[in-house]
């Protein structure tokens, strides 16, 4: 399962987004359990999901970026 990550800047917040890309054997249920656990332990939102032709899965997920901030 392919990935990459890369931050990205939005209009007021700053996101980081992971793209994956599924083959078309992948089962709805498998599909729907990885996003859960990435929703659930990664903090990662569904931001869009394409399906092609012959059933290949391209998926963006996206969480904000947080920045910490010094308080010395």
């Amino acid at each position: 399962m392919p990935s990459s990550t890369a931050p990205v800047a939005a209009s007021q917040a700053a996101y980081e987004f992971r793209v994956l890309t599924l083959p078309a054997t992948t089962a709805r249920n498998e599909l729907r359990q990885l996003l859960t656990d990435e929703a659930e332990y990664g903090r990662w939102e569904l931001a869009r999901h394409r399906i092609y032709l012959g059933g290949a899965r391209k998926v963006w997920l996206r969480r904000k970026i947080i920045r910490v901030r010094s308080t010395l």
